[in-house]
């Protein structure tokens, strides 16, 4: 079962941000998660950075995980940790989708905790959103798990 550090079920937030339609991943992502224990909140498609936010703060969750395929990940995934930062949440933010190599040290820069590249094993996601959730909070920056 996918537990937080206080041995509760971890809580993760799915959402895609924009206008981007393209949901088929961040449901098999869901499907994944919710399969390994993990309570999982799915916010859906066409979600701004305030409704993010709000249902983080809502549903009290461990990790914020956005789905991105429309190539304003260097534009959006920062929106959406600055929105949260900006509420007080220092809630992990975890991107999935198409990145280009060259884009993901710049979103762990913004302070993305990690990304996930298409292909990633359900082990590598559960792996990830665990890691995210279980490091201190000061150390979550930079975390970076990407398919090859």
């Amino acid at each position: 079962m996918a537990t937080t550090d206080g041995g509760g079920v971890l809580r993760v937030l799915v959402a895609k941000v924009g206008l981007d339609g393209h949901d088929r991943g961040l449901r098999i992502v869901a499907r994944i998660l919710r399969d390994a224990g993990c309570e999982v909140i799915y916010a859906g498609l066409r979600q701004s950075t305030e409704t993010i936010t709000a249902m983080a703060m809502q549903e009290d969750v461990d990790i914020v995980g956005v789905s991105m395929h429309n190539g304003a990940h260097l534009t959006l995934a920062p929106a959406v940790v600055g929105a949260l930062r900006l509420a007080g949440l220092d809630t992990p933010v975890l991107v999935g989708g198409i990145v280009p190599p060259a884009d993901i040290p710049v979103l762990l820069a913004a302070g993305v905790a990690a990304v996930l590249g298409p292909g990633s094993s359900n082990d590598e996601v559960v792996a990830t959103v665990r890691a995210a959730a279980s490091r201190p909070r000061a150390d979550r920056a930079g975390m970076r798990q990407a398919a090859d």
